[in-house]
């Protein structure tokens, strides 16, 4: 793909918009930028671009500047059917994601994995285990460094393993990855999705390149993750914690077993297991799967297991005070996640919920909030709706601050208790991003001293 004297813009200067505008620079590109924000809420993305050859369209975007491109090149935040977009497209000029962009220039096997959740945890297991089998890989994408910087660079990885969201898969046109992984479909983004349905075939396009010498590993317990095996065009391979499949990695008791096509079975022990949770299991036998077709040696996975910690946001282990343990599940900012995270635990639990709505239906958690969810403190913007849909089903207040939550669950909390930070929804009410608000978590809880609280009951 020669981009020497094309006329490419940028639209969306966040860090996957920047990475692009250098790409693009240095490879002789005349670029242009548009973003609806205007320069004084972009100094840092501004000042990481000084001195490139760049034009500048800031606080907002004018149709010309879009027909006028040779290539539009759209950064995850922005949404595909944006009207300039729509324009573009129909007057015949190609519109892709910084992934697609990437995916032309990379030279070498691209592990892709997506789904609503798990995404991180399995892609920082398959780069763990790639490398503890001797296989230099670079692990980014949707975490990290963005693939576009990759592509910069020498290459000189083995393997390229990559989170990708459902917004980058939006604007792939020839995106192939040697495996791609669909962990599991359930509600999400709907913000930005007219419907679910539109979700949902976004995150097949992941698929939509790969064929016969290519791998898709498949949830083989989700409906809407399993149909995507009739499908495609390239080989399955699947994972279940539910039963044995023919080809591919299962739950049996204290284990994981991998079956190959060959009927060999290998066996994973799970005795020493640092992670917990239910979707960790699936995480981790979509990791055992992806690495196994490339050929790791089993032993080198089983130190893996042993050691990896989990990551930070994610089912996180906070602290023990008084009996009672708290947990940092920030990242879950969906309902699915947030089912995840209850049916981890056995013990009562004190649940901080709440934030930015993001279109989805509470009504999966109910049952499980109803069984072992003792009481619950709701936040943010969508405490109002939360409290509608399922304040009737425990004991529930309505608090302003997450200080708040926190100190009236740790006022009804008594040994044995589980604190849950899992709020099913966005932290952008409150919070630069997840990752700010789980932090805020574990500050607060550090700092409790005893059972005292003073706010609303």
């Amino acid at each position: 793909m020669d981009l020497k004297d094309k006329k490419v813009l940028v639209v969306g200067l966040a860090r996957t918009g920047v990475a692009a505008v250098r790409f693009l620079a240095g490879r002789g590109a005349r670029v242009k930028v548009s973003d609806a924000k205007p320069a004084g809420e972009l100094g840092a993305a501004l000042k990481a671009l000084g001195g490139l050859p760049v034009e500048w369209e800031l606080g907002g975007h004018t149709l010309p500047t879009f027909l006028k491109a040779d290539l539009i090149v759209v950064s995850p935040g922005v949404p595909m059917d944006v009207e300039p977009l729509a324009k573009a497209r129909a007057e015949g000029i190609p519109v892709m994601s910084e992934v697609e962009l990437a995916s032309r220039f990379l030279r070498r096997p691209l592990i892709a994995i997506t789904g609503t959740n798990g995404k991180t945890t399995t892609t920082t297991l398959i780069g763990e285990m790639l490398r503890a089998c001797g296989k230099s890989a670079f692990v980014g994408g949707n975490i990290g460094n963005p693939l576009i910087e990759y592509v910069a660079t020498p290459q000189k990885e083995e393997w390229v393993v990559a989170e990708i969201s459902s917004f980058q898969l939006e604007g792939t046109l020839k995106f192939r990855p040697k495996i791609s992984a669909l962990l599991n479909i359930t509600e999400d983004h709907l913000d930005r999705y007219p419907n679910f349905q539109e979700y949902i075939r976004a995150k097949g396009m992941i698929f939509q390149n790969q064929d016969r010498e290519d791998w898709a590993v498949l949830n083989a317990d989700d409906p809407l993750t399993f149909q995507f095996a009739h499908r495609v065009e390239c080989q399955v391979i699947l994972f279940s914690a539910q039963r044995p499949v023919p080809v591919g990695s299962f739950l049996e008791k204290g284990g994981i077993s991998f079956q190959g096509a060959d009927g060999k079975k290998t066996r994973f022990s799970l005795e020493r297991l640092k992670i917990r949770g239910a979707h960790n299991l699936e995480n981790l036998m979509a990791a055992i799967t992806a690495c196994m077709i490339c050929g790791c040696p089993p032993e080198a996975l089983q130190g893996v297991i042993d050691e990896f910690p989990g990551l930070e946001h994610r089912l996180e282990w906070v602290r023990d005070m008084d009996g009672v343990t708290f947990f940092n599940d920030s990242k879950g900012t969906n309902v699915g996640a947030v089912v995840k995270s209850l049916v981890s635990f056995q013990r009562p639990i004190l649940l901080i919920a709440g934030g930015r709505d993001k279109g989805g239906d509470y009504g999966p958690l109910k049952r499980l909030i109803a069984e072992r969810v003792k009481g619950m403190a709701l936040i943010g913007e969508a405490k109002e709706g939360m409290d509608g849909a399922l304040g009737g089903l425990t004991e529930t207040v309505k608090v302003d601050t997450l200080e708040d939550a926190v100190h009236w669950a740790f006022s009804k909390a008594v040994p044995g208790d589980v604190v849950l930070l899992s709020p099913a929804c966005s932290s952008f009410d409150m919070f630069e991003n997840y990752q700010e608000r789980g932090k805020r978590f574990k500050s607060i809880v550090y700092g409790l001293e005893g059972h005292e609280f003073t706010g609303p009951r």
